[in-house]
């Protein structure tokens, strides 16, 4: 096995088993001359101590990643390493994709040991994104693994279409299915008493934002009996589990006609399957939300209940501030709209924002708005989303549930 040397003084975040190592911290005179991306190889200190193997990205700033720490793993060529981390991945999340939950992340890349590798269940079907060197180089392993430690996976496919493919020198590409069945255009899953229709194809993500559920689940529970706006709605998973729960209306609002159509044909699907307590009246409003929210405020109107889950503002620091302008802005309108008693659940899922600035920028909004507010609420990744200890990057998503006075 290739070993790739480190300068001497940077092992110390390795020590704390965080589980990138940057170019800089490479000391590539002592390293092997040839080394090939996605290679397997081992990491040693400026001493000569092991400290671990991991996958190598020639082309990445982030120049190795780390799947396992000191002597773990130490023989063969990694694969049997991969397939270890996915089994224990999949049996980690124990019974999250069963009984009333049919869809959930089995692999959270670093978060797992697995730099790079994301594989969502939904129903029977896997589909997977392998965004770093070593993931697409262990591609082959990986899906061997799922297919195995799955309990009644039909197939594994990927989506080869997310950004950090070109980041790491990967050829990005469309959906593919890697392994058994063919995946159907939709799938069906079920989050407790909701069913929804998956676009694994061209949906966001993989297809769902599962990483939410914890969120749906709370602001479901403050639904009842209110008139709900849901903003950047996609196919409309709060406003469904609102509906569920007994909201009186629910409006969707999406800049995607798309998305919109099948959020209608979600409401259609659980209309259809219980009648009796499935009474809020829906409307869907294709829109950009910002120019929907001055004009309704403009127009004068308000809900009880306003839901903000944008998208990703802020890829890199460099971002940020002009994604806390963006924040801002979004809540202060939100705010405004809110009749007395109101409740806000906004989001965000901009990694470079801490939940200490989204906090300060909803404070910022409120003062402007000139409006009082109470924190009831917090939400965060899901538990099928684990983030490790020693890597906070890791901790992206960011809700919270305030209460107009």
């Amino acid at each position: 096995m290739t070993k790739v040397y480190l300068r001497k003084g940077r092992e110390k975040s390795v020590l704390r088993r965080h589980p990138w190592v940057f170019s800089g911290a490479v000391d590539d005179g002592r390293s092997g001359a040839e080394v090939q991306s996605g290679e397997t190889v081992e990491v040693v200190g400026a001493g000569g101590g092991r400290l671990g193997l991991a996958w190598y990205s020639p082309q990445s700033q982030i120049r190795l990643r780390m799947v396992s720490f000191g002597a773990e793993g130490a023989s063969g060529d990694g694969e049997g390493l991969v397939k270890s981390l996915v089994a224990a991945a999949v049996a980690r999340r124990g019974a999250l994709a069963g009984g009333e939950n049919t869809a959930a992340r089995l692999v959270n890349a670093e978060s797992d040991g697995l730099p790079g590798v994301v594989a969502d269940r939904y129903a029977r079907h896997v589909v997977c994104q392998f965004t770093s060197a070593g993931a697409e180089r262990n591609k082959a392993a990986i899906v061997a693994a799922l297919m195995e430690c799955v309990p009644g996976c039909l197939g594994v496919a990927e989506r080869a279409d997310a950004d950090a493919r070109r980041r790491e020198g990967l050829a990005e590409g469309g959906f593919a299915v890697l392994a058994g069945e063919e995946t159907p255009p939709l799938v069906e899953i079920a989050e407790g008493p909701v069913r929804y229709l998956v676009d694994v194809r061209n949906g966001h993500k993989t297809g769902f934002y599962l990483d939410q559920r914890l969120a749906r689940e709370a602001v479901a529970a403050l639904a009842r009996g209110r008139d709900v706006l849901n903003c950047f709605s996609y196919t409309g998973g709060f406003g469904l589990c609102a509906a569920a729960a007994g909201a009186a209306s629910v409006t969707q609002v999406d800049a995607s006609q798309d998305a919109l159509d099948l959020a209608a044909r979600n409401e259609r699907l659980n209309a259809a399957d219980a009648p009796d307590r499935w009474c809020a009246r829906f409307d869907y409003v294709c829109a950009d939300v910002f120019k929907y929210l001055r004009q309704c405020r403009d127009a004068r109107r308000s809900w009880d209940l306003i839901v903000l889950d944008p998208p990703k503002f802020a890829e890199t620091r460099s971002q940020l501030m002009k994604a806390a302008r963006g924040y801002k802005d979004i809540n202060l309108l939100a705010m405004k709209l809110l009749r007395p008693g109101g409740i806000l659940a906004s989001f965000s899922c901009s990694g470079a924002m801490d939940a200490a600035l989204f906090d300060t920028i909803l404070a910022e909004a409120a003062a402007d708005a000139a409006l009082d507010f109470q924190v009831v609420g917090r939400t965060g990744h899901a538990p099928d989303h684990p983030v490790a200890l020693a890597f906070p990057e890791g901790r992206y998503l960011k809700g919270v549930i305030l209460r107009r006075m």
